[in-house]
């Protein structure tokens, strides 16, 4: 059985104007690995409410999970939620448990749940709460969209609430040769492998060093003893020891 797809949705004109650097993707990528639920694409949109809800209606119907990050702090610019609730044709507005969650970060519990920090408790009806246990404003799941920040630790951390009830596939693994040869030299004998080895992934990235270009062959799939077989023939291809 095919493992289990996903996308992820990155959105913030912060991203975009490369004023903030994203790492949640590269996080994102390497636990779904794990899992064995296969990142198909990534996409990053401006904090414009109209293409927030093209790009979840885009790929919510393409995927099995749909990961956003950003977007759903306590600032005007905070649209994520909304248009979430919009691309799905359903209500949102403050709900009690995800207030209850909100307070714990603070000492004086809900006295200090400001009009601002009241929007983090804003949740699209009928979704499913996503455990923050850093600052304790929740993320969310409507259907296969999961909804949650964009700052690095957080995200990890819902993260880490999420996966555990998604269902998982079969991990992919890797093995990595080099070759001190340009990407041109390797490129001939690489497909032929690749051919013979057709349901594996085999990737070829040139790297350049002081002393000359070499490459880093990969080889990816499911099937661990078919992956070995293959990496294999490529050091025996190509004189790697």
């Amino acid at each position: 059985m095919a493992n289990p797809t996903a996308a992820m949705l990155v959105i913030g004109d912060e991203i975009l104007s490369g004023r903030t650097r994203d790492a949640n993707m590269y996080h994102l990528a390497g636990r779904l690995t794990d899992l064995g639920i296969d990142l198909k694409e990534v996409r990053v949109v401006s904090d414009d409410a109209a293409e927030i809800v093209a790009a979840v209606n885009g790929l919510r119907g393409k995927f099995d999970h749909v990961f956003t990050s950003g977007g759903i702090g306590p600032t005007h610019d905070d649209i994520t939620a909304d248009n979430v609730a919009a691309a799905f044709g359903i209500g949102i507005d403050v709900r009690e448990d995800a207030m209850d969650a909100l307070a714990t970060n603070y000492p004086d519990g809900r006295a200090s749940i400001n009009a601002a920090r009241m929007r983090m408790a804003r949740i699209p009806d009928g979704a499913r709460l996503i455990d923050n246990s850093i600052s304790k404003a929740p993320g969310f799941s409507v259907e296969n969209v999961h909804v949650m920040a964009g700052v690095p630790k957080i995200f990890e951390a819902m993260l880490d609430s999420l996966l555990p009830s998604l269902k998982s596939g079969t991990p992919v693994v890797s093995e990595t040769t080099r070759v001190d040869q340009p990407e041109g030299a390797v490129a001939g004998p690489l497909g032929d492998i690749a051919a013979e080895f057709a349901t594996l992934s085999i990737g070829s990235y040139p790297f350049n060093t002081p002393q000359g270009f070499g490459t880093n062959l990969v080889v990816r799939g499911a099937d661990a003893a078919l992956v070995a077989q293959a990496a294999a023939k490529i050091r025996q291809t190509f004189g790697v020891e």
